[in-house]
């Protein structure tokens, strides 16, 4: 029995960046000679198990042979004399196909080192074209190290592009398509996973909201960029920079969807696009079973960003509506994800990235005042129910009309 650290951990290490975690590949053992060294078994398709102590995966070298479109569609063939290399030869990109023994020896049969150095993201061999979920994993990978300067080697954009026109990027299912672009959108440039899969043409097939959105124009008094599919993804990147979590930048993915079906006889203006934005952003987290938490931000910041750009010319009425209808008093950290997604929106445009954006502490200021006014005097009034609520609502609405006044004298000192 021969043991490998393989993988992102090898790949990592020579990039000299933290390693997230350990994968290791077993040679010249069996499933029954793992269980008795104490590993546990876990899944059904792989022969993969975990160390009894650090829990990391532990999977014995396999070959794999393709029977069926999709992701699914693999016969795995795990045995003692499966080879190292053998194991190595399948995996997706040259850098990720590295391994390292006991002795810290590099093992690197298909020059992923050579590519690690150069910036290369290049398949290992034509076996690429079977899994479909790989296109994905390049698009992820772009997301993640585009910053450092990586690129997608040219014959893999072109295999790339070749599974689209087979369609083999139509026998991706959900579950995997959300799984990338939730980790995508948690790395450093999430912009280029929407990019490189517009580039090979899966954009189209996969999220065709989005691919819409690329040729849509917009006024160029606002968006001087004009495209809105640019304008998303400069969007995208402001969010980077502001630390949005995954959830708001989702929320800032989507938050023009709208745009993308406006009739082109209106263009450049967009008539009510928040509404059927809110609308395709629903179907879109169904379509692809996306969590809850993501398709509630994502439909308010559609449905209600253009409210806070215009916060400081509402009425306090139209001002407490939003709040409302935001639920801004019941999940308050849900609003602030809103009010970064909406400044993400507002900076995300060409050559106002550094513009200031007064609007999201105006609105905070305006939650602040409506969530201060108790409801004890009220209910020692013995005022109940709908009497209540009509209370509530005009002591909220004081308030918030006392903090718009003091927000425009402050403004104007």
């Amino acid at each position: 029995m021969e043991i490998y650290l393989v993988g992102g951990a090898v790949r990592d290490e020579l990039l000299g960046r933290p390693i997230r975690e350990r994968d290791w590949v077993v040679v010249g053992a069996t499933p029954d000679e793992m269980l008795a060294r104490g590993f546990r078994p876990v899944g059904k398709d792989f022969p993969v198990f975990l160390h009894p102590d650090t829990h990391e995966e532990y999977a014995l070298a396999r070959t794999e042979r393709k029977t069926a479109p999709g992701y699914h569609g693999f016969s795995v063939h795990a045995a003692p004399e499966v080879t190292l290399e053998d194991d190595l030869v399948r995996r997706d990109l040259t850098i990720n196909a590295m391994a390292c023994d006991g002795r810290g020896r590099l093992i690197d049969p298909c020059h992923g080192r050579r590519d690690l150095e150069a910036r290369w993201l290049r398949h290992v061999s034509p076996a690429f074209a079977e899994d479909p979920v790989r296109i994905l994993r390049v698009a992820r990978f772009s997301a993640r190290y585009a910053p450092l300067g990586f690129r997608v080697a040219p014959e893999t954009l072109d295999l790339m592009r070749a599974m689209v026109a087979s369609g083999e990027v139509d026998h991706l299912v959900a579950e995997r398509v959300w799984a990338e672009t939730v980790r995508a959108l948690g790395e450093p440039g999430p912009g280029q996973f929407i990019r490189t899969l517009r580039d090979c043409g899966a954009l189209a097939r996969i999220f065709p909201e989005l691919e819409r959105l690329f040729g849509v124009p917009q006024p160029p008094v606002h968006h001087p960029e004009i495209d809105t599919g640019l304008h998303t993804l400069l969007a995208l990147e402001q969010a980077v920079r502001l630390n949005a979590d995954p959830i708001t930048r989702f929320a800032v993915l989507v938050h023009d969807l709208g745009k993308g079906t406006t009739p082109s006889g209106e263009w450049p203006r967009h008539i009510d696009h928040e509404q059927r934005g809110a609308e395709l952003v629903r179907a879109f987290c169904q379509r692809l079973r996306i969590p809850n938490m993501y398709r509630e931000l994502g439909v308010l910041t559609a449905r209600f960003h253009t409210y806070v750009h215009r916060a400081l010319e509402l009425r306090p009425k139209t001002l407490l509506n939003t709040v409302q209808g935001l639920d801004a008093l019941r999940k308050p950290q849900r609003f602030e994800q809103f009010l970064v997604a909406c400044e993400a929106d507002a900076r995300g445009r060409l050559g106002l990235e550094n513009r200031d954006y007064p609007q999201a502490d105006f609105m905070r200021r305006i939650y602040r005042a409506a969530a201060g006014v108790p409801v004890q005097p009220l209910l020692e009034q013995g005022l109940s129910g709908l009497a209540l609520a009509e209370a509530l609502h005009r002591e909220r609405l004081a308030a918030m009309t006392e903090a718009r006044r003091e927000f425009k004298v402050l403004c104007s000192v």
